[in-house]
């Protein structure tokens, strides 16, 4: 890397240095970005990569809450809002116990460049909460979410910010936080949260989108070598919301969905997962809270393989055609990599954010696996988000089949700036490059275009 790019990563490493997500992803964008900084020397004059990796506002506070025993709990909330230069800060709330500032931040950076890339008018935000919501009842998680939107409605609104939903926090969570929001301000602005419920102002294909998006990704991926996912075997990680609609849309599209995955270990169904099973999957995740070991106990051709501690999951050790991380971050090591090259996989569609280590992403590229970042494959949910927004604005529901027909378009023509990108500066079917130029120069030409702010 040139000096300046250098100079600019110790900086960043020198006033975070406790937080390695976020640096990492700075890290990575950097790799693509030092070549935008070439060719347009007037974004290193204006200072724009100093202003984009620090964000506009970090806002943190306690959430006090009590539990059904009586007993009085303390949490800490968070909102990062990253960069507004194109739009309303947009992007995810996290529910989860490892939830702290650093991640938040890293997620926030990863999201500039998504809601970039869907060419809608979105900034960037993320945040939530060292909060577990599983093993509370949902009086606990409502009386949580109370308390947390009682000082985030002070922060956010649909012409300032717009949360959504992220790990931990469903439609559940949402409506319970929208209620307190509406409460509070005496107002049904529903376009202050997105991932809403359908009858009360969200959007048809709102849940699913992130895992029909990084699908489609893939589609188009291997599009460009005249393949389809017809037939293909496919590795999903994950069993939450991203992870279950991924496996229906390849159902859809006639590919043969095989594993699935939770903190307890893994699935593997050589039978495949097919709807019958994706539904029980659905009722014993989203009803019923439950672990995936359950699932052979329903369907005894599966097998499960507990997580242990290792240098390598054996799930992405699994024979297969397509890949599609759907749980978190840096899920895939380098050695996973090899393994899944190894094993047949051609396409890696990352459904969740920044699952693969730049190690990973190092094996892909030097044994000529396409891979399709989370930043571009996954920017569905968020695209969908933004359409939810516009349909606010107008007070009016699109049909299933309209929405999903612009969550396509839109999908297509990232994947085609993904593509046209890289060429363009020299690295030609890297998806990885043509994401990050693509999505900085178009922050960058908008935070030039404002000013020093």
């Amino acid at each position: 890397m040139s000096e300046y790019v250098d100079q600019l990563l110790t900086n960043v490493a020198t006033k975070n240095p406790h937080e390695p997500e976020f640096r990492q992803a700075v890290e990575e964008v950097m790799e693509s970005v030092e070549l935008v900084l070439e060719r347009h020397p007037e974004y290193r004059d204006a200072k724009i990569v100093e202003r984009i990796v620090e964000p506009e506002r970090v806002i943190q506070f306690r959430v006090p809450w009590v539990d059904d025993a009586g007993d009085v709990h303390v949490n800490r909330g968070f909102r990062i809002e990253m960069n507004s230069a194109l739009g309303p800060y947009k992007g995810g709330l996290r529910f989860h116990p490892a939830v702290y500032i650093g991640k938040l931040k890293f997620l926030a950076f990863e999201q500039i460049f998504k809601n970039a890339l869907t060419t809608l008018p979105m900034g960037a935000g993320k945040g939530g909460a060292d909060f577990d919501p599983k093993g509370k009842t949902d009086t606990e998680v409502m009386r949580f979410c109370q308390s947390f939107m009682t000082e985030l409605q002070r922060h956010i609104g649909p012409d300032t910010d717009v949360p959504a939903g992220d790990v931990g926090v469903g439609g559940r969570e949402i409506g319970f936080l929208f209620g307190q929001y509406r409460r509070i301000r005496n107002v049904h602005a529903g376009g202050v949260l997105t991932g809403k419920g359908v009858g009360w102002g969200g959007s048809l294909i709102r849940p699913e989108a992130t895992g029909y998006g990084a699908v489609y990704f893939a589609e188009e991926m291997l599009a460009t070598r005249d393949e389809s996912l017809e037939g293909n075997r496919c590795l999903v990680s994950g069993s939450g919301n991203v992870a279950q609609y991924t496996v229906e849309k390849l159902l859809d599209l006639g590919a043969k969905p095989i594993t699935l995955s939770d903190t307890g270990g893994f699935v593997y169904d050589p039978d495949g997962i097919d709807r019958e099973k994706l539904a029980w999957v659905m009722t014993l995740k989203n009803e019923r809270r439950g672990r995936m070991r359950e699932y052979v106990e329903a369907f005894p051709s599966a097998t499960f393989t507990p997580a242990e501690a290792g240098d390598a999951n054996p799930l992405w050790a699994v024979p297969a055609d397509c890949a599609f991380p759907s749980a978190i971050e840096n899920e895939i090591n380098e050695k996973d990599a090899v393994n899944l090259a190894n094993g047949g996989v051609k396409v890696v569609s990352e459904g969740a954010n920044m699952p693969t280590t730049p190690n990973g992403v190092q094996v892909f590229f030097d044994m000529g696996v396409m891979y399709g970042p989370g930043k571009a494959a996954n920017a569905g949910g968020v695209a969908v988000s933004g359409l939810e927004m516009s349909q606010n604005s107008m007070r009016v529901t699109w049909d299933r089949e309209v929405v999903d027909d612009r969550l396509r378009t839109i999908m297509k023509r990232i994947h085609q700036q993904c593509r046209e990108t890289a060429e363009d500066y020299g690295k030609p079917g890297s998806y990885f490059h043509g994401a990050n130029i693509a999505g900085f120069t178009r922050v960058a030409d908008a935070m030039l275009a404002q000013g020093v702010i």
